[in-house]
């Protein structure tokens, strides 16, 4: 079974299909394995936008519990740092061989993250549908 990442939060809003929940993190983030991966854990109070069909059934200040899959997560740290240091240093070490210049080079680099990073600005609908929490009543789970 795959380890899921849970928070505790309380419902900031409804809007549509959306619900916008305030999860404050606990003093335990120290203890969690994932703490180096997790950005929420620089953060004492995070907003997170949950998309659900069952929306409506959510009201403001109601306590909830947002679970997510520690791999997604692992796979966003991958889009987010990982691809970008390898492609950088990759085309910097490919241009400088074949411009013979370094600051060619530097430059087809950075464009090439800026392209990089474009084509998931571009495809970032489809990433958020992918990455995303699901929410649950507290009284659900008790």
């Amino acid at each position: 079974m795959a380890q899921m990442i849970t928070h505790r939060g309380t419902v900031e809003s409804v809007n549509g299909k959306h619900v916008s929940v305030r999860i404050t993190q606990p003093a335990a983030c120290s203890a969690c394995s994932a703490r180096r991966l997790c950005n929420s854990s620089e953060n004492k109070e995070k907003r997170i936008d949950v998309t659900c069909a069952d929306a409506a059934s959510f009201s403001k200040g109601e306590e909830v519990m947002l679970t997510g899959n520690l791999s997604l997560g692992l796979q966003a740290v991958l889009l987010a740092y990982v691809v970008p240091l390898v492609l950088l240093v990759a085309v910097l070490f490919v241009s400088i061989d074949a411009l013979g210049s370094e600051p060619g080079a530097a430059l087809a680099a950075i464009a090439t993250l800026a392209i990089y990073y474009g084509v998931l600005y571009f495809v970032r609908d489809k990433l958020a549908r992918k990455f995303s929490f699901t929410i649950k009543h507290i009284k659900e789970i008790l």
